[in-house]
C-alpha cells in the first residue's frame, strides 16, 4: 500500500496510509453520508477529550498522533465487524495489532488464524459494509462517543477480561466511565421479578445511593429496572449496560428511563450505533457488568438465569459475589441459594454490600434486637428476677434456690428489685409486678 494513500480491496471503501497504516476510512459507496466533527476518545464532566476525528471524505484532519487516530477508527471498525467478547478476536488485536486487523479484513484473502474459511469469508463480508465515520456521526447525534482502551477514561479493570476485552465502549452521558466504576456495584436479577425481588433491589440501589456508591445494571425489565428508579429516586446516580446500540433504548417499555439514565447517568454499550440485541449478546454483555463493578449483587433468580451469568464472571475475575435471600419456596431463589451454598455471601442491605466491596473501615452498624429495660440489670440480679415464677408468689428461699444462690443474697437483691419496680413482696412471698411481666415478655415467656 502507498505511504501517502491507497484505496483497500473491499468495494467502496478508501482507506488513506500512513506508514502502510489504514488510518482513514470513507463511507460506503464512496460517499460520505455526514458532515461534522465526531468526538471520540476519553472525556468526562462535560467536556470530551480525546481523538477529534472530522469525518467529511473520510479524512483524519485533527493536529495530533495519527496513529491513535487510526487505532481509534479502526476499533470502530472491528466493533462493527467481530461480536462482542471474540476471545479469536481479540487475540488477533493482541499479537498483531488492530490497523494489521484491518487490513486484512478488508483486504480479504488468506484466513487470520482461528477461523474456518466459512467464518472468515462471513467476517470480511461484515467488513465490506462496516463504515466507521458514520458510526461515529450517528453516536455524535445521539450524543455518544467512543472509549478505547489506553484513554484517560478507560477502565483499567475491564482489561481483567483479557482477550474477551472490549474493543472499546461506546458511551452516553456526560460523567467519566473511568471514575464513576472505581466505586460502583452491580445490582442484577430476575427480569419476572417478585414485588420483593423489586423492593429488594430498589432500596439496596438506594442505599447504596446514598453512601455514594455508583449502581450499574442491565436496563432490562425486573430487578434491573428496580435497582436503576432506586438509585435515581435517592437522589443517587446509575449506569446501563446495554446489550444493543446506545442510541436505541432497550427494552422499548424503559426508553424513559434509559433517557434519564443518560441524561443523569451513564448508558454504556459494546456494540455499534443501531444494533439490536440477541440472546447471546445478553450473556455476552454480562460479563462487562462483572468486570466494570467491584462486586455483583443477585436478587432473585432461577437455576436458569443471566444474573448468575453475571455472577460467575465476577468469581472468575475476583470479585465479590453477593446474594439476598428469598423464599425457599420461590423458583426465583433457587439461583441465589445455590451461590450461598457456594462462595458467594449473604446480604440483606446496603451497609453489608459497602462492608465488603467498601474501604476498610466501612463497616456495617452492629446488629441486636430492641434493649430491654431488664437488659441494664446486673446478671445475678437478672438470675434472682428469672427464679421469680410467672403466677402466684414465690419465698425467698425458693427463689435462691432457682437462682443458685444463698438466701441472702436472693433477699437482698429481691428489695433491690422491689425498689425498681419489679417486684413486691406479700407476706413471706415475692411476685412480679405487671412492669416486670411486660418486660420478661419482652424478652422470654414468663414460667
Amino acid at each position: 500500500m502507498p505511504g501517502t494513500g491507497a484505496r483497500s480491496g473491499a468495494a467502496g471503501t478508501d482507506g488513506v496510509a500512513v506508514g502502510g497504516a489504514v488510518v482513514g476510512f470513507r463511507s460506503v459507496g464512496g460517499q460520505a453520508d455526514a458532515s461534522a466533527d465526531a468526538d471520540v476518545g476519553a472525556g468526562g464532566g462535560g467536556g470530551i477529550a480525546g481523538v477529534r476525528t472530522d469525518v467529511r471524505g473520510g479524512r483524519s484532519t485533527a493536529p495530533g498522533d495519527t496513529a491513535a487516530e487510526g487505532e481509534l477508527l479502526g476499533r470502530v471498525f472491528l466493533a462493527r465487524v467481530l461480536e462482542p467478547g471474540d476471545e479469536t478476536g481479540g487475540r488477533w488485536v493482541r499479537e498483531r495489532g488492530v490497523l494489521e486487523v484491518v487490513r486484512r479484513l478488508r483486504e480479504g484473502g488468506r484466513a487470520l488464524p482461528g477461523v474456518s474459511a466459512k467464518r472468515w469469508a462471513g467476517l470480511c463480508a461484515r467488513a465490506g459494509l462496516a463504515d466507521p465515520c458514520r458510526d461515529l456521526a450517528v453516536a455524535r447525534s445521539a450524543g455518544a462517543r467512543f472509549v478505547v482502551p489506553g484513554t484517560a477514561e478507560w477502565p483499567g479493570q475491564l482489561d481483567d477480561l483479557g482477550d474477551a476485552r472490549p474493543l472499546g465502549l461506546w458511551v452516553r452521558g456526560t460523567p467519566s466511565l473511568r471514575m464513576w466504576a472505581l466505586r460502583s456495584v452491580a445490582v442484577v436479577g430476575a427480569r419476572a421479578c417478585t414485588e420483593y425481588g423489586a423492593h429488594m433491589a430498589a432500596t439496596l440501589a438506594a442505599g447504596l445511593a446514598e453512601r455514594g456508591w455508583v449502581v450499574v445494571s442491565g436496563g432490562a425489565y425486573g430487578v434491573d429496572g428496580a435497582a436503576h428508579r432506586g438509585a435515581l429516586g435517592a437522589g443517587g446516580v446509575t449506569a446501563a449496560v446495554l446489550a444493543c446500540g446506545v442510541d436505541r433504548p432497550y427494552p422499548p417499555g424503559h426508553t424513559a428511563l434509559i433517557t434519564r439514565i443518560a441524561e443523569q447517568g451513564l448508558v454504556v454499550g459494546e456494540l455499534p450505533p443501531g444494533d439490536h440485541p440477541t440472546p447471546s449478546r445478553f450473556v455476552l454483555r454480562n460479563r462487562v457488568i462483572a468486570a466494570l463493578t467491584r462486586g455483583t449483587v443477585v436478587v432473585e433468580a432461577a437455576y436458569r438465569s443471566g444474573s448468575l451469568v453475571t455472577a460467575r464472571a465476577a468469581r472468575r475475575l475476583g470479585r465479590h459475589v453477593m446474594g439476598v435471600p428469598g423464599p425457599a419456596t420461590s423458583a426465583l431463589s433457587t439461583g441465589v441459594h445455590e451461590l450461598l451454598r457456594g462462595d458467594a455471601v449473604l446480604v440483606g442491605d446496603a451497609a453489608e454490600v459497602v462492608e465488603l466491596v467498601g474501604d476498610m473501615g466501612e463497616l456495617p452498624p452492629e446488629r441486636r434486637g430492641p434493649v430491654l429495660p431488664t437488659d441494664l440489670l446486673e446478671p445475678r440480679t437478672r438470675q434472682v428476677l428469672a427464679g421469680l415464677p410467672g403466677r402466684g408468689t414465690a419465698t425467698a428461699a425458693e427463689v435462691a434456690r432457682r437462682a443458685q444462690t444463698t438466701g441472702d443474697d436472693a433477699t437482698a437483691r429481691l428489695y433491690e428489685l422491689r425498689a425498681l419496680g419489679y417486684v413486691e413482696r406479700h407476706g413471706d412471698g415475692w411476685k412480679l409486678t405487671r412492669q416486670a411481666m411486660i418486660s420478661i415478655r419482652g424478652g422470654r415467656s414468663p414460667r
